[in-house]
């Protein structure tokens, strides 16, 4: 599904429209949403490598909050930055990888005052934006959007690499339920520019720090079930950030490996941020909608990964979070005895 405010525009003609305002650009921004991902940061990047390869008369700014070191080896992330040089407004702005504006965070302004905005996205909650959108909430990743949107034979190998990082992130190596045969077909095109999917998934996605090993462990083992086995959630402090060394990107994967445990329907993790609020990621496995229980906290994201910013003792969010859980439980129960009913009557 691919949607425009100009409903009658096609794919073909939006996509030569994307070709036209490069073109005609001098100045380009890139940008994605706030703690980028590795959907977000391979986007970004793709898409940067993708035109200053075909332009490189072009003054291309890839606007990124900074990102983690594992994702250095990627040709151009020593490009990304967080100050905008000129103080005239940019020809051209992407936003990629984010379901409205304000998740541009400290680069909204820029994007605001841009001559020309595209908008390219996955995200379902997306209610469209820019004066031209490639929006698609039933593919994998904004970098499958991407790849739909680029001339084949102009996608180098590090473009190639860039998108097909951003496509094992968002799809966790291909497991979760947003996988389709379209992703799957993707993913080999990229292949065939001679990249080495191991090495990309082994470097960004598998690989730990012996420091991070050891938060995990720590968030495993300091876990609580509720909800008679179907929620799990773990705390991170902001005195374990301080004891440990850590930042917020040391997290990752770690509510994923709670997600896993036997039983689950809702995985939470909070970690303490500075302000003294705490963020929220939430993943499900079958029967919870978590983007629904994260829009109710202003937060946002996929149905079965999403996250939010909340205020409050962590204790009093998780047992809202989980009476929203219990609900939505009841109500797939309720619905599966209801189709029963039907079928034996």
């Amino acid at each position: 599904m691919n949607t425009d405010k100009r409903e009658n525009v096609t794919f073909a003609e939006r996509k030569k429209e994307f070709e036209l305002q490069i073109q005609n650009a001098e100045t380009i921004a890139i940008s994605g949403h706030m703690n980028p991902d590795g959907d977000c940061i391979g986007s970004c990047l793709g898409l940067y490598t993708y035109i200053v390869e075909q332009y490189p008369e072009k003054q291309v700014t890839l606007l990124l909050e900074p990102v983690q070191e594992k994702f250095s080896f990627l040709k151009y992330a020593d490009q990304i930055t967080q100050k905008k040089e000129s103080t005239e407004p940019y020809d051209l702005f992407f936003s990629l990888d984010c379901s409205d504006t304000e998740r541009l965070h400290e680069f909204k302004k820029y994007f605001e005052e841009a001559k020309y905005k595209i908008c390219v996205d996955h995200h379902f909650t997306n209610q469209g934006f820019g004066d031209l959108q490639f929006i698609v909430p039933d593919a994998s990743s904004t970098c499958e959007v991407l790849f739909s949107m680029f001339d084949w034979e102009k996608i180098s190998s590090a473009c190639a690499q860039d998108l097909y990082m951003g496509i094992v992130h968002d799809t966790g190596v291909f497991k979760h339920t947003n996988t389709t045969r379209k992703t799957m077909e993707t993913a080999g095109a990229l292949l065939e520019k001679g990249i080495h999917s191991e090495d990309i998934i082994d470097r960004t996605f598998y690989k730990k720090s012996y420091v991070q090993n050891q938060i995990l462990g720590r968030a495993l083992m300091e876990s609580i079930v509720l909800l008679h086995g179907k929620v799990i959630f773990s705390i991170i402090r902001k005195r374990d950030f301080d004891f440990y060394g850590i930042n917020s990107s040391d997290l990752d994967g770690i509510i994923d490996q709670l997600r896993v445990t036997e039983g689950i329907e809702c995985a939470i993790l909070l970690y303490e941020k500075e302000d003294g609020n705490f963020k929220v990621s939430m993943r499900s496995n079958d029967a919870v909608n978590v983007s629904a229980i994260a829009q109710i906290f202003g937060g946002g994201g996929h149905i079965k990964a999403a996250g939010c910013t909340v205020h409050g003792q962590p204790r009093d969010i998780v047992m809202n979070i989980t009476h929203m859980v219990e609900h939505q439980l009841n109500e797939s129960g309720e619905k599966q005895e209801s189709i029963y009913d039907k079928r034996n009557s």
